[in-house]
């Protein structure tokens, strides 16, 4: 599995540039910004990309959506319940950050529910929703390479915010007991911005976390 990492737009969002290294298809997770650096990575690695994910509507993930869908022709991807985010001018938290004049997303060709399935060359990643820091925050998990991307769900030492509308701390807390700490512990996390970790490190570590109890104990 081919995986690249770029921090992007305003707040230096992790957009992740993932492909199979057999038939060189792609997709992008989290495009936040700076489209033009984005295609020049996919063109360096030799992608084709089949798909543009969105693993919440934040405007710090979406910024870049317009210009790569036109420049590649992938397929937007996102969970309903976050879609709104997507189709208005003060995109996803825009305006509770004061920027304003945000330029919408397209609409999603594809909404994402949960145990869905994306296929990209020979790779698959099942969707899992994982709701709290937004209500459509979705993760993706590869089980053959043991690697999950959780966007604002999950990060090294710490979650996603839930001080912002629609956001639910104790629906984060459900959705990282019951989706993400049933993970095996080598599983590398991949989160939104920061670097990245595994569910072992954060379940023993992450002081958030203390107060969920193990696998075995759910």
């Amino acid at each position: 599995m081919i995986i690249k990492s770029l921090q992007v737009g305003p707040i230096m969002t992790n957009c992740y540039i993932i492909g199979c290294e057999e038939t060189k298809e792609g997709m992008i997770v989290d495009p936040g910004g700076n489209a033009s650096s984005i295609l020049a990575t996919v063109k360096e690695l030799g992608l084709r990309i089949k798909y543009v994910v969105n693993t919440h509507g934040h405007f710090d993930h979406v910024l870049a959506n317009r210009k790569l869908v036109e420049a590649t022709g992938a397929k937007l991807a996102i969970h309903p319940k976050d879609k709104p985010m997507l189709l208005t001018r003060l995109s996803g938290l825009a305006s509770f950050f004061g920027l304003g004049g945000i330029i919408p997303s397209p609409p999603p060709d594809l909404l994402l529910e949960d145990g869905d399935e994306l296929v990209v060359g020979k790779l698959r990643f099942k969707v899992l929703h994982t709701p709290g820091h937004s209500p459509g925050s979705i993760s993706l998990h590869n089980e053959e390479e043991g690697v999950v991307f959780v966007g604002d769900v999950l990060f090294n030492g710490g979650i996603g915010r839930t001080d912002i509308p629609g956001a639910s701390h104790r629906t984060l807390m459900d959705s990282i007991r019951h989706k993400l700490l049933t993970l095996p512990d080598e599983t590398i996390v991949y989160p939104g911005h920061g670097p990245p970790t595994t569910i072992g490190r954060e379940r023993r570590n992450n002081p958030f976390l203390q107060q969920i109890a193990s696998p075995e104990g759910v």
